[in-house]
């Protein structure tokens, strides 16, 4: 068994591909099916092309709820401070502040949640530390 990708379902795919690509996911195939009427775009992070995220765009809207019931994305980064401030710079909202320098959640444009996780846990940082302290997220 090996595994392939993770589907989910976004309603703005130029909005999603933006934001998965803030994270330093890349674009590897897009495939459009006129006759199923919809777009499948796969991405990954340079380097570990097998584990894919599939976004799908049924081009008939569709409301798409947010069922917790999915979990969350999880990707390593290599630092998590400077990944969330690059997040927050492009208007990104930091859901859980890398507080313990070792993980932060944030959500896609359709509330998926993705979780960031350093490798180990960086010393505590401004203005991460402060604004943890005071309980402003």
């Amino acid at each position: 068994m090996k595994y392939l990708h993770t589907m989910i379902r976004v309603s703005d795919p130029k909005a999603t591909v933006d934001f998965f690509k803030l994270l330093g996911l890349e674009e590897l195939k897009r495939f459009d099916s006129e006759q199923g009427r919809f777009t499948l775009i796969f991405l990954a992070a340079p380097g570990d092309e097998e584990a894919q995220v599939e976004l799908t765009h049924n081009w008939d809207p569709e409301p798409y709820g947010e069922g917790r019931n999915f979990g969350h994305l999880a990707y390593r980064v290599d630092n998590i401070y400077e990944t969330c401030q690059r997040l927050m710079d492009a208007g990104v909202t930091i859901n859980r502040p890398p507080r313990d320098g070792h993980m932060a959640f944030v959500r896609t444009p359709d509330n998926i949640s993705i979780e960031l996780l350093q490798d180990g846990r960086l010393a505590p940082q401004e203005p991460w530390a402060s604004m943890a302290n005071t309980g402003h997220w």
